[in-house]
């Protein structure tokens, strides 16, 4: 099961700039969108124009137009879907999570998109409010012994390889001890596992984010702050994960790249979904 998870920074631009060809050619089993910014109608063009209009789609709007939207897109049907994190951050358009009924088994895959934040500012408290609620979240499909993977963007560069300019953000947001910490432990013990890092050894990045503005992308002054983290159970059947980065600047469509991992479902017969 090839599944890929992607901030678009809005669809319908992104279409435009060429997403649409992308997808086309991707070939994913599950899609999870972050930031899609536009209503059921217009995903669903979208998804339509890339051959996937008969796929299971669970999309959340976020309650200001225009901002965040979170989708889990698949070719396997939905058993349930769930929005927001146990009755909090509903109407933000930040969580939505999916059983799917896949070959295999039940798995369950989330899209998130965590706020940027602001140091020292209520953004940071809510930041850390919507943190704090993921963590519950993850010790509960913990306790269960789920099959359960956490896409998105959570807007945390974990370690200093995970961005160009660590030593200058370090008192900013997406780059605080504070921030990191939540990462740390939730890989405690391997209860999680960001599968692009481990699969990508210790090296610097690879990045999955870089500003629209100046040479960020040629030079590659970027931030790896899009995931895909798996329970334990998933993490043991990832066979290949990778950034999938545009070749040059023009081809572009999103300040995003997509994180794309393949996962060898066969191994998770008798796993409930979370």
């Amino acid at each position: 099961m090839r599944v890929i998870t992607v901030n678009v920074n809005g669809i319908r631009a992104a279409a435009r700039r060429g997403m649409v060809q992308w997808l086309a050619q991707a070939q994913p089993d599950v899609l999870t969108l972050q930031e899609v910014r536009a209503d059921d109608a217009e995903l669903g063009k979208v998804l339509a124009d890339a051959g996937l209009a008969h796929w299971s789609v669970a999309h959340t709007e976020g309650s200001a137009k225009g901002r965040a939207g979170v989708a889990v897109v698949s070719r396997d049907p939905h058993t349930a879907v769930r929005v927001g994190l146990d009755g909090e951050f509903a109407d933000d358009g930040r969580w939505v999570e999916a059983d799917l009924a896949t070959a295999a088994g039940p798995l369950t895959v989330a899209s998130a998109y965590v706020h940027t934040g602001e140091a020292d500012t209520d953004r940071q408290v809510v930041k850390y409010a919507f943190l704090d609620a993921i963590t519950r979240r993850l010790d509960r499909a913990t306790a269960d012994g789920a099959a359960m993977v956490v896409t998105g963007d959570l807007n945390i560069a974990h370690r200093e390889a995970d961005l160009k300019n660590w030593k200058g953000n370090l008192r900013k947001s997406g780059f605080l001890p504070e921030e990191r910490a939540y990462l740390d432990r939730w890989f405690e013990h391997d209860a999680w596992v960001d599968v692009q890092r481990r699969h990508a050894g210790e090296v610097v990045g690879p990045y999955s984010w870089w500003s629209w503005r100046g040479k960020a992308f040629d030079n590659d002054a970027g931030w790896r702050i899009d995931y895909q983290l798996a329970s334990r159970p998933l993490a043991a059947t990832a066979r290949n994960a990778y950034v999938d980065r545009a070749a040059t600047y023009a081809e572009r469509w999103s300040d995003h790249a997509p994180v794309v991992v393949d996962y060898d479902l066969t191994a998770l017969d008798g796993h409930a979904a979370a």
